[in-house]
């Protein structure tokens, strides 16, 4: 069982990936929206609420856990990793390496969340990685907004905010909830090119299951969806979203 989780829907856009390259395997997908969103948190409530849940797929049989969220991945990967030396964890964070290999010289946005960008481990990457032609952009409270639906007020963001990026050719998406609203970012940006963690989660994850030989079944795997609230609304977005 792969454990996947998120503060809300946005993971599916990871899950979607593993699902793809890994389709015989078997997935729980922990969707924590009682507590979304999580850029808003403090570092301490974040590592409580992520240990929580991670001894919460633990006792569902889950022996790699991938943190299908930027903000959880880095401010908690390496606390959950020192607390659960016995799992594997995988960790997202934004994809700006990516932007810097394949689109160097470009002008490029790195968008995410207030918790994301007080981090360490990204200030490490951006140090490492940006160019000088990059900028980033805390977008608090988008993530809120498609976790609920909202596109009306979600256009309105997108508008206010992004207007003064036209121009800039390379959008890092540093949260797993954004690209659900690719459409409506290129809707103010134009043609840009996306760069998101997904891939790279993906190929992390079939090296894991090589080292463990895991192996997958002869047929499909099953995926079961939690979310901390219970809202019936929610387990019908997150198979909308999976199956589009």
């Amino acid at each position: 069982m792969i454990g996947v989780f998120d503060s809300g829907i946005g993971g599916v856009t990871i899950l979607k990936e593993l699902v793809k390259d890994y389709p015989n395997l078997d997935y729980y997908y922990y969707s924590d929206s009682i507590h979304n969103p999580y850029g808003e948190k403090t570092e301490e409530e974040i590592k409580i609420i992520t240990k929580n849940i991670v001894e919460f797929l633990i006792q569902k049989g889950c022996k790699i856990i991938v943190i299908a969220c930027n903000t959880a991945s880095t401010i908690a990967v390496e606390y959950l990793r020192n607390q659960f030396p016995n799992t594997s964890f995988i960790a997202t964070v934004p994809a700006i390496k990516v932007a810097y290999d394949k689109y160097p010289n470009t002008k490029t946005l790195v968008m995410a969340t207030n918790g994301t960008f007080h981090s360490e481990l990204w200030n490490s990457l951006y140090h490492s990685y940006h160019n000088p032609d990059t900028e980033i952009l805390f977008c608090n409270g988008l993530a809120h907004l498609i976790e609920e639906e909202n596109y009306d007020k979600i256009r309105e963001y997108l508008k206010q905010y992004l207007t003064p990026y036209q121009g800039y050719e390379t959008i890092v998406l540093g949260c797993t909830h954004f690209p659900i609203i690719k459409e409506e970012i290129t809707n103010v940006l134009g043609h840009v090119h996306f760069c998101e963690s997904k891939e790279g989660i993906s190929k992390r994850l079939g090296i894991l299951l090589q080292r463990f030989h895991i192996k997958q079944k002869n047929h499909k795997g099953n995926i079961i969806f939690y979310d901390s609230s219970h809202a019936k609304q929610k387990e019908e977005r997150f198979s909308n979203l999976l199956n589009k």
